[in-house]
């Protein structure tokens, strides 16, 4: 071997040494990896491997750490449903501080499992699961305030969250706390949005004439609309939120209005005509609406009340009790006949309270004004609204679009001698009451909307005094040589100009569409004043 080759083999191994030479972060070498990689490409034979080269050289350094890399694990995140099981951990717990007995002593709660389970046979519920969660959630809420009676009233659909929702009434004096600090918020509000005005007219402007009409008081707590106290969450084992008391005004544009619930409650209420508030005053609106109209119960379990006052003052409210007589009506009685049934909560009159108040009614203020600018005509005493009485029969409902406002029927025609019967309102598609016994109860499971217009407005028989809906729009309008084949023949012989260029015929069209579109509105317009014109004359 001359010393050229010697010379060679030692660059060989020089070079060698400098490829098996092992990094300091991985511990491996070039020479392997290279070997490793030509290797793959002998094997495989990939198509232009040299394109493929470098990611053939990736994937031979990844598996080498397929062995250790086996027992390690991407940490997925907790998913929804995972976070709301973990919420509703605490509804299981038994409390510590908790009786030992606790089926010896008196519960706010009616049995939710068996109201659950003649629902279930009516066709209507939550489900066997989510009942019991529920059950627990209201337990948890009873414990919390002191209550004397607390229930489900029902679930709201949203389009985001649902609303589970309970009803709930205080014992006396438990709320005035709170009613008062409602009222000093007001008042408060009030104050700081007169001394706003004040401080911002620096220069005295001219006053307007313009009185406007006056506010309709709400109802106070325990009385009439806001009989009741809701509380409402999204789900069970979240916090319960108290729903604000409902006004008139609030009745009123709801009655009006039609709007798809969120399930967040600080939602804003985007309508026309404006609706006073946010969606927790909207849900506690309907509440409201739904409860008068659907609360039902058969004929004979509640009995009215004789008192003196309650005549003279002409209030019907507290004026039912429970019949500790009563015996029951027949399953056949309850589904072939409405009149077994009756309504027993008061009807929401149109002026958005249970009990009519006189607005005209003035103070020793305004009257003494009055005298003193020596006013003669005395203003016409409105003629008291009455509602229907309390324990009115289903059968004087009112038709809606000619459909009856509630449908009977069995829970089982194959045993008809074990069945309940069921009732369910057409104007509240969702509510549903059940009869078995002397045993009664409502539920509202649906859907936030009414089906139509004219369903937003109570079932229950009163005269016609709000204002009736816009007629529908009238059909696009045809131009004269559309009409008829007379009249395009006759359009194209005298009248029918050139084919202009086909810029000068597109701004043609559009006058065509912009003309068709105002003669659409303007017609419209015509057929709403002309029925405004006769509302107002009738």
């Amino acid at each position: 071997m001359d010393g050229t080759q010697q010379v060679s083999v030692q660059v060989a191994a020089s070079f060698k040494a400098f490829l098996m030479k092992s990094s300091s972060k991985t511990n491996l070498n070039l020479y392997d990896h290279l070997s490793r990689l030509l290797m793959r490409v002998i094997e495989e034979r990939p198509h232009d491997a040299v394109d493929v080269m470098e990611d053939l050289s990736h994937d031979v350094k990844l598996r080498l750490y397929e062995d250790t890399q086996s027992s390690l694990q991407d940490l997925q995140p907790a998913t929804a449903a995972e976070e709301l099981a973990e919420q509703q951990k605490v509804l299981f717990v038994r409390p510590e501080d908790a009786p030992e007995h606790e089926f010896e002593l008196e519960s706010a709660l009616p049995n939710v499992s068996e109201i659950a389970y003649f629902l279930a046979q009516a066709g209507v519920g939550l489900g066997r699961e989510e009942t019991q969660r529920i059950f627990l959630a209201l337990k948890q809420l009873v414990s919390s305030y002191t209550m004397q009676r607390c229930r489900l009233w029902g679930k709201i659909l949203g389009t985001e969250r649902s609303y589970v929702i309970a009803e709930a009434e205080f014992a006396e004096g438990e709320e005035e706390d709170d009613e008062a600090a409602e009222e000093a918020a007001d008042d408060e509000a009030r104050d700081v949005d007169a001394d706003a005005n004040g401080d911002s007219e620096m220069d005295p402007l001219p006053q307007s004439t313009y009185k406007p009409p006056p506010v309709v008081p709400k109802e106070a707590k325990g009385t009439g609309a806001n009989k009741f106290v809701y509380f409402v969450c999204n789900e069970p084992g979240l916090p319960w939120s108290k729903l604000p008391s409902v006004t008139p005004a609030q009745i009123t544009v709801a009655r009006q209005i039609r709007k798809f619930f969120t399930g967040r409650l600080d939602a804003p209420i985007v309508s026309y005509p404006p609706f006073p508030g946010n969606e927790a005053n909207y849900l506690r609106a309907q509440i409201a609406r739904i409860s008068a109209g659907t609360q039902i119960s058969p004929q004979g379990f509640y009995q009215a009340i004789e008192e003196e006052g309650a005549e003279e003052e002409g209030s019907e409210e507290d004026g039912i009790e429970e019949n500790p007589e009563f015996e029951g009506v027949t399953v056949g009685e309850l589904v072939d006949s409405l009149s077994s049934w009756v309504h027993h909560t008061q009807h929401i009159l149109h002026q958005g309270r249970c009990t009519w108040v006189n607005l005209a009614s003035k103070t020793e203020d305004e009257s003494n004004e009055e005298e003193a600018e020596e006013i003669d005509e005395d203003p016409d005493e409105p003629e008291p609204e009455v509602g229907p009485p309390l324990l009115t029969p289903l059968s004087q409902d009112a038709e809606v679009f000619e459909t009856v406002p509630w449908s009977s029927s069995l829970s089982s025609t194959l045993t008809s001698q074990h069945a309940i019967a069921v009732m369910r309102s057409n104007c509240w598609p969702g509510a549903c009451a059940y009869a078995y016994a002397n045993l009664r109860t409502s539920t509202w499971d649906g859907a936030s909307s009414t089906r139509a217009t004219a369903t937003a407005r109570s079932c229950r028989r009163r005269r016609r005094t709000s204002t009736p809906a816009p007629p529908r729009l009238r059909r696009t309008w045809t131009p004269p040589w559309r009409r008829s084949r007379r009249c395009r023949t006759r359009w194209t012989r005298s009248r029918r100009p050139r084919r202009p260029r086909r810029e000068t015929r597109t701004r043609s069209r559009t006058r065509r569409t912009i003309d068709w579109s105002f003669r659409r509105i303007w017609g419209t317009l015509l057929d709403w004043s002309k029925t405004m014109e006769k509302h107002s004359k009738s």
